[in-house]
């Protein structure tokens, strides 16, 4: 009988243990499941900021942009009104863009954009004068007219091209923007004339390309150029000195050739270039593009350059006339002549500071005096505006740096040039045949 009280005593402690360990082990795996769900952080789904729409530096997300074309003989007032600007505005607007901007000089054919709310009403309105700058007007709660640029960012490349014509059709055969022939014109003016060049001629040039959103919009600065000439190689480095940026050769001497300040040494200004200037004996407005230096008749008249007589004539306005071709860039004329200095005519070399004539008062002159006038590129420019360009040599304390520069620029240029050479082996010869040109001082 104790048997069987043991046996059961011991049964029951069992279970009693068992429902304990139990009840023990269920209660831990919860508190550890709690505590892993504890340490759960919950996902967060974070959006991506949207970054704004800009054009011309306007957030235009909720905006609606108009894109036109300046149509022919249409003005600005023309286009503001079919936009439902109101006279007052388009008043107040004017006047506003006086200092800045004429507004008579927008053309036909060039872009614009007008900005509106959604419910149409104007906003801003965008000009564009060209591929980099233009104008905008705001029509707010103030009235602002800003003369504005796009960002231009600046890669430099190097070009290569011979010629088959003239420069200008080089530039288009070999995919570089046409504008550097004029850059290299201006470059070597004293150097090469561009209207002699030679089939074959050929060059090189180191240069920053300009673009806007992508898009080449012209050519930026020049840092070094060779150009072949006749079997000759000249070399273009551009350095800096006395803060004067200028071109020089591989022997450190300038590009470029000065003009004198003025064509005669005794004289006063009595009429400056002007696009509308009363003409003294017509008695209307009309443009007067030189300079006159009072002077009394007989003052001798020189040369500011070096150059060839291209015309000696008398015409009913100019009276007696010199000009003078001085490179493929600039040309000058002297006008209202008294008489031509011995052993001037058309042909004849003249150097700088050489007498040509002497001051008159022939053709339509109230009196006596000289016209002075300046071409670039064929175009007139004001005299008194023409830059004068460095004409000395690289200094002694700048020639470390100069030689750094060229031997950089020189291996570049070289490297192209002889590229050019495995192209078109039968037209032009490599660099080692050839000679390098020494500026005659």
């Amino acid at each position: 009988m104790k048997k069987w009280i043991i046996i059961s005593i011991i049964a029951v402690l069992t279970i009693a243990l068992s429902v304990i360990g139990i009840f023990y082990w269920k209660k831990i795996k919860y508190q550890r499941e709690i505590e892993a769900l504890s340490q759960v952080t919950e996902e967060v789904v974070v959006e991506p900021e949207v970054e704004p729409t800009y054009l011309y530096g306007i957030a235009v997300d909720s905006l609606i942009i108009i894109e036109g074309v300046v149509k022919r003989k249409q003005t600005f007032s023309d286009i503001l009104k079919q936009y439902n600007v109101s006279p007052q505005t388009i008043a107040e607007i004017t006047k506003l863009t006086e200092p800045v901007f004429d507004l008579k000089t927008i053309r036909s054919g060039n872009p614009y954009v007008m900005i509106c709310n959604s419910d149409t009403v104007p906003l801003h309105f965008v000009y564009e004068q060209d591929k980099v700058n233009y104008m905008l007007f705001s029509f707010g709660d103030s009235i602002e007219v800003k003369a504005q640029q796009k960002e231009v960012i600046n890669v430099r490349r190097i070009a290569s091209g011979i010629i088959e014509s003239n420069l200008w059709n080089a530039m288009i055969e070999f995919g570089i923007n046409p504008i550097m022939s004029i850059e290299l014109s201006e470059i070597y003016a004293w150097s090469i004339d561009f209207f002699g060049l030679q089939k074959d001629d050929h060059f090189s040039v180191i240069y920053d390309e300009q673009y806007v959103d992508t898009v080449p919009v012209g050519i930026g600065n020049i840092y070094s150029a060779i150009f072949n000439h006749q079997n000759k190689d000249y070399y273009a480095i551009q350095f800096t000195q006395d803060s004067v940026t200028g071109y020089f050769d591989d022997n450190g001497e300038s590009l470029q050739r000065t003009f004198l300040k003025a064509p005669l040494r005794f004289s006063r200004i009595s009429s400056r270039y002007s696009h509308s200037r009363m003409h003294p004996i017509l008695k209307y407005r009309r443009p007067h593009l030189g300079v006159d230096y009072a002077a009394p008749a007989g003052t001798p008249v020189y040369s500011v350059g070096d150059g060839v007589v291209e015309k000696i004539e008398y015409t009913a306005q100019g009276g007696k006339s010199i000009r003078i071709k001085h490179n493929s860039v600039y040309t000058t004329g002297y006008l209202h002549l008294s008489n031509y200095a011995k052993g001037i005519k058309k042909g004849v070399q003249v150097k700088q500071g050489q007498l040509i004539g002497y001051v008159g008062t022939t053709g339509l002159s109230t009196g006596p005096h000289l016209d002075f006038r300046f071409w670039k590129n064929g175009h007139p420019v004001d005299p008194l505006k023409v830059e004068s360009p460095p004409v000395e040599p690289i200094k002694k304390i700048n020639r470390e740096e100069y030689e750094r520069i060229k031997n950089e620029m020189i291996e570049s240029l070289i490297k192209a040039d002889n590229e050019l050479h495995k192209k078109y082996p039968n037209r032009i010869k490599p660099h080692t045949d050839r000679n390098i040109i020494k500026r005659d001082n």
